[in-house]
């Protein structure tokens, strides 16, 4: 079992300062113990609503939560009971009359943020989220075995932690099919759970390519809209990252087109049925894998205000990883190589010269960090994840 401490803290901080957190994150991936080990350390109610027998506690809701207004509620699997929400709002309300302003329930979801607020609009003010994604580099050893291990397997906890690359690979298929035969139809309508499997097996395969909905649409008997919706439900669900083309004012042609990564380059391999190093080596999607594990990793560490996107024009200038932190930090172009040569190609830096950025990095498969140019840093992907967790600790400027 993996304590993410890191998590840990932020839950602490953040229920410090609001009446309400969620903490939000795919299935499997430690909210539930992140939240049991919060609740060792103060007096604390845990219901997991995916329990019959805890869904008919909250039966006459506003009754049991009142009866519990000295502890922590920590309401697991929230989606489950969406209805909620409204109770909360007025006990919290009640809470900050009486000056019990902070630190009143916890809930968990397996959703973004977006996806949930459609039920949770109603606790505008009153609550705080949190994500927690799979495992990093951060968060591991920190040697080439883990990280090679990590990248295989995938950042879930009991996928990285597995005896062996062979169960590792078959907890993932067990994940896969969970989300496809119980967990979708929860948050969407009603999707063939084979439609929804090549779907999503064909992502993988086009792994970091523009989205073509019209084409996986014909591969899929469907219409595009139906794809795009398709794919937003696996976005909303945080297993696709649907990743923005950087806009800009520069007179250039853009592409228009997002991105689509799989999150976690576990389920990734999974899908593809890739099951060791040897497999993942001389497959196809080896450059694209390392591309997409690189930028979750990065966008873990980075600090919450990022925005990230990408950079391509129709004249060949390409960034990988745009990144526009904001004040003094500015914009960070990333370009990611999965070799031991950190040598970006020529439509990188025809791209620095549009965005002009105010740091110029390529990440690539060695540790050594050093300058590729008088603009351009070569970096690990660990030493530049540590760099932007660093600027996540930074205290925010003063105004």
């Amino acid at each position: 079992m993996i304590i993410r401490a890191q998590g840990l803290e932020q839950l602490e901080a953040a229920l410090s300062r609001q009446a309400a957190v969620g903490l939000i994150g795919p299935r499997q991936v430690g909210k539930t113990t992140l939240a049991l080990a919060l609740a060792e350390r103060r007096p604390s109610v845990y219901l997991d609503l995916e329990l019959k027998s805890d869904r008919d506690k909250l039966g006459e809701a506003e009754l049991f939560l009142k009866h519990h207004e000295d502890k922590l509620v920590i309401l697991d699997e929230i989606h489950r009971m969406p209805e909620l929400f409204q109770t909360l709002r007025g006990l919290i309300d009640q809470g900050r009359r009486k000056g019990n302003r902070t630190g009143r329930f916890l809930v968990l979801g397996s959703a973004s943020i977006e996806l949930l607020k459609q039920s949770g609009e109603t606790l505008a003010g009153r609550i705080e989220y949190i994500n927690l994604g799979p495992l990093s580099v951060l968060e591991i050893e920190h040697h080439e075995k883990a990280a090679n291990a990590l990248w295989l397997r995938g950042g879930f906890p009991d996928s990285y932690l597995a005896a062996n690359d062979a169960d590792s690979f078959r907890l993932r298929r067990s994940f896969i099919h969970t989300y496809l035969e119980r967990d979708v139809p929860q948050f969407g309508p009603r999707i063939p759970t084979d439609v929804l499997e090549r779907l999503w097996i064909m992502l993988a395969h086009n792994q970091g390519t523009l989205l073509n909905a019209s084409r996986l649409a014909g591969a899929l008997l469907a219409s595009a809209p139906t794809v795009a919706t398709y794919v937003s439900l696996l976005v909303d669900l945080l297993l696709v990252r649907r990743l923005l083309p950087y806009h800009s004012n520069i007179g250039k042609r853009m592409v228009k087109s997002p991105k689509t990564y799989i999150r976690d380059s576990g389920l990734l391999h999974a899908l593809l049925g890739i099951q060791d190093m040897t497999e993942l080596a001389g497959h196809p999607v080896v450059g694209a894998s390392w591309e997409g594990f690189v930028i979750e990793n990065l966008l873990s560490a980075a600090p919450e205000q990022a925005q990230a996107s990408f950079y391509r024009t129709a004249a060949g200038a390409e960034v990988d990883l745009v990144l526009n932190l904001g004040g003094s930090h500015g914009l960070w172009a990333i370009e990611i190589k999965r070799s031991l040569r950190a040598k970006p190609e020529r439509g990188f830096y025809h791209a620095l010269e549009d965005l002009k950025p105010s740091k110029a990095f390529v990440v690539y498969a060695g540790h050594e960090r050093y300058p590729v140019s008088d603009q351009v840093e070569a970096i690990g992907v660990h030493a530049l994840a540590q760099t932007l967790q660093n600027l996540s600790q930074l205290p925010p400027p003063e105004k």
